[in-house]
């Protein structure tokens, strides 16, 4: 089953629907959607997300981001659009670079303290409530997406495959899809001139190939730090991103088949 879609300008472009589920019903595919930003597509790369008939675009950037690379819209475009501008907690690269020295194990350690803050972020809270309410009522795909479409992005796909019950196992194997080699040796070669550039840093490949991936590692702690503060994550979901008992039924009948 292939999943990962190729767009001109669109990186990490995939059909996360489409697995097994413990009601014995499968995700639906040509519904859930999920990719890095939007600011390169090709005129030909809009054509095609026009014709997917995305109801909802879900840009989980921070407002400084879109403002950097600003997202493309086909003529006529009328999906709706789920972003907020509520500031961040803590530093972007540019900051917390500074005085670093910036390499593999920076790019973990890094990873590894996003995801403990992530899913308790006011920003972050805000988007993955809305994003929920937007997908039980769309008439039509939806597409999430942040930078890279690789943490924000994998930590609520990873949230919505729980909602509607697909097993760890594939939960897992679905977030680290992310790790196609072709898509990380083009990251690789467009973010080492990025953080030169912008940043002042030149990193090896091998911190390079860190800060274009995700690590198993990522997910399991932000599981475990969610399961921590609110005992499972039906508890975060429904305490944190109203996301309980009816909003779910509603989920579970519009996306599985």
């Amino acid at each position: 089953m292939t999943r990962h879609m190729d767009f001109d300008g669109i990186e990490n472009f995939r059909d996360f629907g489409g697995y097994d589920t413990a009601s014995g019903r499968a995700v639906k595919r040509e519904v859930l959607y999920r990719s890095a930003n939007h600011a390169y597509a090709t005129e030909a790369d809009l054509a095609r997300m026009r014709d997917l008939g995305l109801a909802a675009i879900i840009d989980l950037r921070r407002t400084e981001e879109r403002t950097r690379e600003p997202s493309k819209r086909w003529p006529g475009f009328g999906a709706a659009v789920v972003e907020n501008d509520i500031l961040s907690n803590h530093a972007d690269w540019a900051q917390s670079m500074k005085g670093a020295e910036v390499n593999a194990q920076w790019f973990l350690d890094d990873g590894m303290a996003y995801y403990r803050r992530a899913p308790f972020e006011a920003r972050h809270i805000d988007l993955f409530t809305r994003y929920f309410q937007t997908l039980a009522a769309a008439d039509g795909a939806i597409v999430v997406h942040c930078a890279a479409g690789k943490d924000r992005t994998g930590l609520i796909c990873a949230l919505t495959h729980h909602v509607l019950g697909v097993h760890a196992d594939d939960i897992m194997a679905d977030y680290l899809l992310t790790n196609d080699e072709s898509r990380m040796a083009r990251k690789m070669a467009f973010l080492g001139p990025w953080l030169r550039d912008t940043v002042g840093k030149t990193v090896d490949e091998a911190g390079l190939r860190v800060a274009v991936s995700v690590n198993p590692a990522y997910l399991e702690t932000a599981f475990a730090v969610i399961r921590e503060a609110h005992g499972s994550l039906d508890g975060y979901l429904t305490q944190v991103l109203g996301v309980g008992q009816p909003l779910r039924e509603r989920l579970q009948a519009r996306l599985l088949g």
